[in-house]
């Protein structure tokens, strides 16, 4: 028998290295590839984490760390993955994902989706955290806070599918048009613009998550900025939140699927980007994980390769880019300038002698790998074309925009960034290339998370590097971020040709159609130079053996941590 272990050890390591090698990882990042793999398998035969404060098994808990703390629990107004991470556990819409993906019943018990209406049906048992039922009227004034212009909520867009959503968040119609109410305290209506072809998949969506009224008035214009200014009906409860230090999940008592709920808290009581002192806390056994929300950076792998404790593989699905400010005034709304940028910039010299971490891949296109398309993967059907680096034709469209600009040489650029170790790594090394390449002078902003999204919000930088994971399994989560109506479009790009395709993918129930009409997307964001992607993420990250049941997912909450448990070791 440990023969026949040892021969299936040393297939699953050939196999592991070909799929690593196969993402191209590249000739640097092969050997890092490499060394994942020897490492990988050297936990599989010994050299695991032990229980400690990372770990308690007789209080059925776990403590981790995470990188950012929200900036706010809003749903209505909630942008970022830290906000969506901690409202995924706490809350709950009308639908959810199952530990596999699928869509399975949230609040609604059951459900129809017509082409013209949805209709569905609440349980009894859906309980806010005070005991008082969730209720479709809830449902109904959550929706209309997002779409009043009021809330000035940065989703509004996700609602557009709903009767009048658009409308109203213009100030054109009044927020009690919304196609939404409620039949009676268990049924919800929901009347659509047009035909749409995923709304079952945008119901698990945070912005689609009930607010109860009268808790949400009594909070004074404070809703969702502490622990006490949320109800919860989700798994969880936000037992406590000290800003800037300490995050804590408690099961929700009273949530309806409680007994499948076998975590009684989830403690995240070292909030902080500091790598190291990280690495440090799982040595000690006081986190039960590293890099299961950013993945291991490159100091990091190194230390686990030493310890040689398991390595895991996620490809988390986000797709990460420079943005331009395309507002008036900027340089970088002239055309020529972000061709420069574009035919500058090597993606792949990137992510194979900067990022040099297995799974990432070369950013070639908004619309990552993974996606599916009509009857097969996206890329596939069609294929990004962006173009080869070429520094003569760089340098060329550069002279072109200094010229229409009528600049004698070109103003600082301004590169804002948070303040990630590989994040400082990467802009530090856009700014060296961009100086020799094309003689830019570039200025990087480094903020704290909370004011890079300020930053970015107010339209305060020339280029920033941004990303995007997606919010519900459809190419639409993609292909209208770069719309005019979108205001996840930072830059304020605005283009009448791809706002037209966005609309026939919005309209059409034929996936040929829309397919076709996100592939004229993807070539606009090229041609246009509207972005320059850099690199698709992959992650590796460690997790103490005794925690398991962590769901790690390309859409919804992640890691999510509903179905976890601790078992032996």
């Amino acid at each position: 028998m440990k023969d026949a272990q040892t021969a299936q050890s040393r297939s699953t390591n050939r196999v592991a290295a070909r799929q690593l090698l196969w993402m191209g990882v590249g000739a640097v990042g092969a050997f890092v590839a490499l060394l994942f793999v020897l490492g990988w398998l050297a936990g599989k035969t010994g050299g695991g984490q032990v229980a400690g404060d990372g770990i308690d098994v007789k209080a059925g808990s776990i403590t981790i760390s995470y990188p950012f703390e929200p900036p706010q629990l809003d749903g209505t107004r909630a942008t970022d993955l830290s906000s969506s991470f901690v409202l995924g556990h706490v809350m709950e819409g009308l639908l959810r994902q199952d530990d596999h993906g699928a869509i399975a019943p949230g609040v609604a018990e059951s459900w129809q989706i017509e082409p013209t209406h949805a209709i569905f049906h609440l349980r009894t048992d859906a309980l806010w955290s005070d005991g008082k039922p969730v209720t479709a009227q809830d449902f109904v004034f959550g929706w209309r806070k997002v779409v009043d212009p009021a809330t000035a909520s940065e989703y509004a867009f996700i609602m557009y599918p709903v009767k009048n959503a658009e409308a109203i968040s213009k100030g054109e119609l009044q927020p009690e048009t919304l196609g939404v109410r409620a039949v009676d305290d268990r049924t919800v209506q929901v009347e659509f613009q047009q035909p749409i072809a995923y709304f079952d998949k945008l119901a698990t969506f945070k912005t689609y998550y009930p607010i109860r009224q009268d808790f949400y008035e009594s909070r004074a214009g404070r809703y969702g900025a502490d622990a006490a200014d949320l109800l919860y009906n989700g798994p969880f409860t936000l037992a406590r939140w000290v800003h800037g230090a300490q995050v804590r999940f408690e099961k929700n008592p009273r949530y309806w699927n409680r007994d499948t709920i076998r975590m009684n808290a989830v403690d995240i009581p070292y909030i902080t980007t500091d790598s190291a002192a990280v690495m440090n806390l799982y040595k000690d056994n006081k986190v039960a994980m590293v890099g299961a929300s950013l993945g291991l950076d490159p100091e990091q792998l190194k230390e686990v390769l030493v310890q040689r404790w398991p390595i895991e593989r996620f490809n988390e699905g986000a797709i990460f880019f420079m943005e331009f400010n395309h507002r008036d005034g900027r340089v970088t709304h002239n055309l020529h300038f972000r061709k420069a940028i574009q035919l500058a910039f090597d993606p792949g010299e990137l992510v194979n002698q900067v990022i040099k971490l297995p799974g990432y891949l070369p950013g070639q296109s908004l619309f990552p790998e993974w996606l599916r398309g009509a009857e097969g993967l996206f890329r596939q059907e069609y294929p990004a074309m962006p173009p080869k680096v070429d520094i003569a034709a760089a340098r060329a469209e550069l002279a072109l925009a200094r010229k229409e600009l009528g600049l004698e040489s070109f103003p600082p650029i301004s590169l804002l960034s948070d303040d990630r170790p590989l994040t400082v790594r990467i802009t530090e090394y856009l700014q060296a290339r961009f100086k020799e390449e094309l003689g830019l002078e570039v200025r990087i902003d480094r903020q704290i998370f909370k004011q890079r999204l300020a930053k970015m919000t107010s339209g305060e930088f020339d280029i920033v590097t941004a990303g995007w994971s997606p919010d519900f399994d459809d190419p639409m989560t993609f292909g209208d971020l770069f719309a005019s109506w979108n205001l996840n479009n930072r830059g304020r790009y605005a283009g009448a040709a791809l706002d037209r395709q966005v609309r026939i993918a919005m309209g059409s129930l034929d996936p040929k159609t829309r397919m076709d009409a996100f592939g004229k997307v993807q070539s606009i964001l090229i041609d246009e130079a509207v972005i320059v992607p850099m690199y698709e993420r992959g992650q590796v990250f460690v997790r103490n053996p005794q925690l398991q049941g962590v769901v790690r997912r390309v859409v919804g909450t992640d890691p999510d941590f509903t179905h976890a448990y601790l078992g032996p070791n």
